[in-house]
This record gives C-alpha cells, structure tokens and sequence, in this order.
C-alpha cells in the first residue's frame, strides 16, 4: 500500500514539473491532442465533462469575439457592418435608442430613461430628419414612460435584425443586453442596467 502511494506522489511530482517546463503552446497543443483522442474515441460526454458548461459558454464566447466586425454609423446614420460588409437595416426610432445605449457603456436603467429624454429626443431627431417634430416628442414619452412597454418593443426589433444578421453568440455584443450591478452600502441593493457590450474599439462613427 506505501508502495502505491509512493508511487502516486512521484508520479504527481513529475506530472507537476512537466507542466512547469511547458509553455502554454506546448500545454495548448497537449490539450488538443487529447481532445482529439477523446473525440476519435467517441467519448464527446468525458470531454464536455472535463471542460465543464460554465467554461465552455466561456470558449465560445472568446471564439465569436474574434469574428466581431467594425459597426460603422455613418454622417447619413447608415449603421454597417464593415467586415461583413452588410447593413443593419432600422427604423430612425430603432437608431435613436441604439445611439442613446452606445454613448453609455456603463449602462441605463429603463426606469430611469427619462433622465435620458433630451439626449434621446436629439438623437431621434437626427435619425429621422423627416419627421414632424411633434411626433418624435411623442414617440420619446413612450419609450420613457416605465409603464409603457416601447422600450422593450424597440430593443427586441433591435435584437430579432442583428440575429438575422449572426448567430447569437456575436450578436449577444451587439444588441442592448442586460447587466445586473450590485450595492452594499448600509442595504444591497441591484441596478438593473441595460447596455451594449460590444468593444468600443469596434464602434466607427463618421463626423
């Protein structure tokens, strides 16, 4: 029995040594290699297993950053995809809350997008040019009013084209998502913000 686990413990020893020696592209490719095997194998289930969920959705989601293409707003508010080399197709309603969500990465609170009416009112008017003045005002009270539901009807139009566009892994950076901030100070208490995740280093807007 001592003889085992002596064994056990050199066998960890020199495991714990070649690891040390390894660079992470020798580690990467040793991983790959076993991958392959498991696969050959048909033993996807021992794979899944010793990865794990959590960090798979993690993989995936470092795999559709590296796909992510430039969004290009235009001086007309023509919104691009430069690297796909296709054009996100919304209503001036739909830009305005998108340019809104864009010019704060830290996030918004839906019920409190009345702090935002003027900024947002700018925006709209400069998406829709065209449009009575009166109209955009009252197209704004909708989408502030927390008891009204347009909000949730423009960022679910919002979320349904750049899907059509994607698969949900790239749009999840693109789309106005969720993020939910926690505070301790005396109570705990939670932020509810809604925001664009994508990269800003991604985000080109003409002047």
């Amino acid at each position: 029995m001592f003889a085992n686990f002596a064994n056990d413990i050199l066998f960890q020893l020199v495991c714990e040594m070649t690891e040390q020696q390894m660079t992470p592209e020798e580690m990467a490719l040793e991983v790959r290699r076993l991958a392959e095997r498991l696969v050959a194998a048909d033993r996807k289930d021992l794979l899944l297993r010793a990865i794990g969920v959590p960090l798979l959705e993690e993989l995936r989601i470092e795999a559709a950053k590296g796909k992510l293409s430039r969004l290009v707003i235009t001086r007309d508010y023509r919104f691009i995809l430069a690297d796909y080399q296709q054009e996100v197709e919304l209503q001036p309603v739909h830009k305005a809350v998108y340019l809104l969500f864009l010019a704060h990465p830290e996030g918004i609170e839906f019920k409190r997008l009345g702090d935002y009416r003027k900024e947002l009112t700018d925006y709209y008017m400069q998406t829709a040019k065209m449009m009575d003045k009166e109209k955009i005002i009252e197209g704004v009270e909708h989408l502030v009013n927390p008891l009204d539901n347009a909000i949730n009807e423009k960022c679910s139009r919002i979320k349904k084209v750049f899907l059509e566009l994607m698969d949900e892994y790239r749009a999840s950076y693109y789309i106005i998502s969720s993020h939910t901030q926690k505070h301790i100070a005396g109570r705990i208490w939670y932020e509810r913000l809604k925001l664009i995740t994508l990269p800003r280093e991604l985000i080109v807007v003409e002047r």
